[in-house]
């Protein structure tokens, strides 16, 4: 299947509650969840690697810059934050967004912080149903597990937290149950209005896409001194409910297919599943190299010699004996480095914010184009100089979701299945 544009923003007459409000300045912590919130956002939308294009010129797109703050220690973390926040007061007029990630990792609390100074209310929100992830009561739940349950956190150095408020220690937070959310729209403002009165910030339980639309639309009723911080799961519910200018209509076409350049998978994460999906690949015949995580890390690991490079190959480090938390950046760096040095300038499918980030740094890329999803959370985008690049969260994706990309990027591959 060819990755999709964009579905097109439901149109909301003049006279819905919603007002018509500027474009949207989303910052997020790593490069695939903004891939992921500018394919969302479903505008017209430039999505950035340079923190300085926060201040950039007036024009009519909405704007996903990647702070890459993942790897940074906490209070630079935060002061990249706050840095972007003030450049963005020296630029057109935007309605904030901080993507954050839905099992809650990453700087979280520091950011959030920095986010909410000078905020009426930040709206907390990480719930993103479309990969089951769900918050009730305040408790992050993945496929119905409580997350401090489950292994989500198994690469960190800390344990995962136990509720939204756990996660953001010092700042105060007060949870919105779902009968709330699900009531009358008047009834939710107020309770929004009420905990920012407070001087707490709302953090609303959501199941469902409905519960995320609702979240937004009251965010966006309440005006702009409520900023919304989620995941994509939100940044979908405010492309839903945002009212554009008219100029706003938005249907990129996909880039057509070209079966001429190698396929190159780049695969940064630990995740189990991915052996699985890896496996997939094999049976089409793709290379597999297989990388020791202690040789990656020192630098001795070189890449066989080949006449040419084959069609389609998989770079991926050997999870087997468990990864030493804390080594992620290292490892994205040496094989963004390994994929920067491959033959044939490929097209590129990069798992792991931190190893897509570091992928395109070592290239020099600066600058990506969304054209639309594979998957749920599959970004197919374009580079100013036409190669193409699918970024996707490490822990996202079915059995089948490297092949699905596989087969989208290079249609020949789905040839054979399709005449048995």
């Amino acid at each position: 299947m060819a990755s999709q544009p964009p579905p097109p923003r439901p149109s909301v007459p003049p006279s819905a509650s919603a007002p018509v409000l500027p474009y949207v300045l989303a910052l997020a912590d790593d490069l695939s969840g903004a891939a992921e919130t500018a394919c969302a956002l479903g505008g017209p939308v430039r999505l950035s690697l340079t923190a300085a294009d926060v201040a950039g010129s007036a024009t009519a797109h909405d704007l996903v810059v990647d702070l890459d703050t993942r790897h940074l220690p906490t209070a630079e973390a935060a002061h990249a934050v706050r840095t972007a926040l003030r450049a963005a007061q020296a630029g057109p007029p935007r309605l904030l967004y901080k993507k954050v990630d839905s099992q809650l990792r990453g700087h979280l609390a520091a950011e959030t912080a920095a986010y909410a100074e000078e905020a009426e209310a930040v709206v907390i929100a990480p719930a993103l149903p479309a990969a089951g992830r769900t918050v009730i009561d305040g408790v992050v739940h993945v496929n119905g597990v409580p997350l401090h349950r489950t292994d989500g956190w198994r690469a960190e150095r800390a344990a995962a937290p136990h509720s939204l408020p756990e996660a953001l220690p010092g700042l105060p937070v007060r949870t919105v149950p779902l009968d709330v959310v699900r009531s009358d729209p008047a009834a939710l403002d107020a309770e929004f209005r009420r905990i920012a009165d407070s001087g707490a910030h709302p953090a609303p339980d959501a199941e469902t896409d409905t519960d995320l639309d609702a979240v937004a639309a009251s965010a966006l009723r309440l005006g702009p001194g409520f900023r919304l911080l989620g995941s994509g799961g939100l940044a979908l519910a405010l492309g839903r409910v945002l009212v554009r200018p008219a100029a706003a209509a938005h249907s990129p076409a996909p880039a057509p297919a070209q079966d001429r350049a190698p396929l190159l998978f780049v695969v940064g994460t630990a995740e189990p599943a991915v052996v699985a999906q890896i496996a997939h690949l094999t049976a089409l015949g793709g290379h597999h190299v297989l990388l020791d995580p202690a040789d990656l890390a020192t630098g001795t690991v070189r890449l066989p010699r080949t006449a040419a490079a084959p069609a389609l190959t998989v770079l991926s480090i050997d999870g087997s004996a468990g990864l030493h938390p804390g080594t992620g950046r290292a490892l994205s760096a040496a094989l963004g480095a390994l994929a920067a040095a491959y033959p044939g300038r490929p097209d590129l499918v990069l798992t792991g914010g931190e190893t897509a980030r570091t992928t395109l740094d070592a290239l020099g890329i600066r600058e990506l184009e969304p054209l639309g999803e594979i998957h749920h959370g599959a970004v197919h985008s374009r580079t100013p100089d036409g190669r193409r690049v699918v970024t996707r969260p490490g822990s996202y994706g079915a059995e089948d979701s490297l092949l699905r990309i596989a087969t989208a990027l290079r249609p020949s591959l789905a040839a054979p299945a399709a005449t048995t």
